[in-house]
């Protein structure tokens, strides 16, 4: 079914066909990504697009020598099954499989591991100095898509680049015509006139002899960006110091191909502009590529069917709150950094559009704009998945925390996140919140507890956080008023003896679970910052042997509030942690992660035997 694709182990295999075989190698390597995905779930429309990119690369460079760093990495399913991983595809983002990113420690080939956006220009900037320092000739590539472009860290590398002699070519895959005009033959007549070695030599000459005359150079190189930004805008990237070419057909193989050929022996920085159609190939993935960006199993003649669900997810109850909270309180702004889908604001965004503000993969100027916005009198709700809001520690730190701002921190995917692995795992949030002071952090068990302590959040004069963990909750039925909670309290849900059970967030339905087995008391502690201490010492003064569960690092966390809770009472009870390791867990079923954990009911009950037996 595959006849070129199947006989390509490694990039060397690729290297032996000839140009006009590589259309049908991108044909089946497409076919297969569809094939496949369709099997085990994953990023689809973002990796359709870079197919032809991809066979370029490894046609022309040579990798793993010369470096490959991919921004995100969620597009690098064609370069893993050209780099020895076809196979390994059928355990895509499952435990013990193949990461759905690249990942050093999995291939050669993988040469920086990435899940977070505008990371590449950095990382290939210091391989390409790495090289040179060395003495070596091979090259960097860091291929950017053009939402990471937006990304402040991708712009201090294009800077500090610019600067540097390495041989560095940074390519913008722009897959949503957001910044060229259409592609077109004279365009990919520029890229590969200005690509060329003669270009380049002549560029280089020129400006030797016009050096003695600064007027005249000045001259031509003001009339060379003239001529360049009438065609293509590039502009902005030769002030950055780096030769600009581009745009040109990403999915053209043949000005790929003579194009990246050409580039492969120029000195200096280079910036190539690509422009690829995210899906590209599969039908319906091209009609709805958000749709088909990240996916379940599906069946790839009929696509994905939606299908009706009994729960509701906590990113769902955020979504109905964000709304609600909105026709009531004309203050309210939304504010995400590029995950309208994903955090649950695409309704808002369509009802109260004056309020939404989408600030691209800025995750630290979403934080200072939100603090920014509060001085002025509004009441911003910053909806961040918990592995992004690590980026912008700084700014919740000095921008909202010390002045005291009302900005409000809905925190997605709290915990673990199943198949997109340790780079997305919202493992550590507690632990570097509560650290913060003037902050409240709100931890709900349920749905219903989601949408009070959203209002509880908003009610406040002062920063707060409400983390809540990927998918749905226990099914608590949810009411649709904009009820409050007190703050710093929690409550006892269930009575038992010897063992108290202190459950934070996700934890209580668990520890509900296990404390019918063990008979013991259940605390839903709801409050992290400030903590209940009044119920901590109740329980510690009534109970042999306490038990904190967070899904949550142990390090740190909520346990650890608990313990300094004791120590400042000289309260002198035995206290088990349970939470998360103090390691990066990887790829897998989300259910069977907190088994491995110990932070199932079975879990939790024998953790609590084991110590009782000590």
């Amino acid at each position: 079914m595959y006849p070129l694709l199947n006989a390509i182990d490694i990039p060397e295999d690729l290297r032996k066909l000839e140009r006009d075989q590589l259309p049908q190698l991108a044909d089946e390597l497409r076919a297969f990504l569809v094939e496949s995905v369709s099997k085990t779930g994953g990023h689809l429309s973002s990796n359709l697009g870079t197919v032809e990119l991809t066979i370029a690369l490894h046609y022309i460079y040579n990798t793993p020598d010369d470096r490959l760093v991919w921004d995100v990495g969620h597009q690098t399913y064609a370069h893993k099954i050209l780099t020895g991983r076809r196979a390994a595809m059928s355990g895509l983002r499952m435990a013990h499989g193949i990461s759905g990113f690249p990942k050093r420690s999995e291939s050669p080939y993988d040469t920086f591991g990435t899940g977070h956006a505008s990371t590449s220009i950095s990382a290939a900037l210091g391989m390409a100095v790495a090289a040179q320092l060395a003495g070596k000739d091979n090259r960097s590539v860091a291929i950017i898509g053009d939402g990471a472009m937006t990304g402040g860290m991708a712009f201090e590398a294009l800077n500090n680049a610019g600067a540097m002699d390495a041989n560095l070519l940074v390519i913008l895959n722009d897959n949503d015509m957001s910044i060229s005009r259409p592609v077109g033959a004279l365009n990919n007549y520029l890229a590969k006139l200005m690509s060329g070695r003669f270009y380049a030599a002549m560029r280089r000459g020129s400006e030797k002899v016009l050096k003695g005359m600064p007027p005249v150079l000045e001259f031509a190189k003001r009339a060379e960006e003239h001529f360049k930004g009438m065609v293509i805008p590039g502009t902005m990237f030769e002030e950055f110091g780096f030769n600009y070419i581009g745009p040109i057909d990403g999915h053209d193989l043949d000005v790929l191909v003579e194009t990246l050929g050409n580039i492969r022996q120029l000195q200096g920085p280079q910036f190539l502009h690509i422009v690829t159609q995210k899906g590209k190939g599969y039908a319906l993935a091209e009609e709805d590529c958000v749709l088909y960006h990240g996916v379940g199993k599906f069946d790839p003649d009929h696509g994905i069917t939606a299908k009706p669900s009994a729960t509701v997810s906590y990113t769902q109850v955020f979504g109905d709150w964000l709304c609600d909270m909105a026709a009531q309180d004309e203050r309210l702004v939304g504010i995400t950094p590029a995950m309208c889908e994903g955090s649950g604001m695409v309704e808002f965004a369509e009802k109260f559009p004056g309020r939404y503000f989408d600030v691209g993969i800025a995750e630290q100027h979403a934080l200072t704009f939100a603090a920014g916005l509060a001085c002025d009198g509004s009441k911003p709700v910053v909806a961040i998945y918990s592995t992004f809001l690590q980026r912008a520690y700084d700014q919740l730190i000095h921008d909202i925390a010390i002045q005291k701002l009302p900005v409000v921190l809905a925190i997605d995917r709290g915990g673990l996140v199943g198949a997109d692995g340790a780079t997305h795992a919202g493992s550590f949030d507690l632990s570097y919140l509560r650290s913060i002071p003037n902050l409240t952090v709100m931890a709900p068990a349920d749905e219903n507890e989601c949408r009070q302590m959203l209002s509880t959040a908003f009610s406040l004069d002062t920063p707060s956080a409400v983390r809540y963990p990927r998918g749905t909750g226990p099914g608590v039925a949810i009411q649709k008023n904009l009820q409050t909670l007190p703050v710093g309290k929690g409550e006892v849900r269930r009575a038992g003896t010897k063992v108290a059970i202190l459950a934070f967030g996700s934890m209580l339905a668990p520890a509900l679970q296990a404390a019918a087995i063990l008979d013991a008391t259940v605390a839903n502690m709801r409050f992290v910052k400030p903590l209940d201490e009044e119920l901590v010492l109740k329980l510690a003064r009534e109970h042999a042997l306490l038990v904190t569960v967070e899904e949550n690092t142990v390090q740190g966390g909520a346990g650890s509030a608990v313990a300094e809770c004791l120590a400042r009472h000289g309260i002198h009870v035995p206290v088990l942690h349970l939470g998360l390791p103090d390691e990066f867990l990887e790829q897998g079923d989300p259910v069977q992660m907190l088994a491995d954990c110990g932070l199932d009911a079975p879990g939790i009950v024998r953790s609590v035997q084991e110590s009782a037996a000590r």
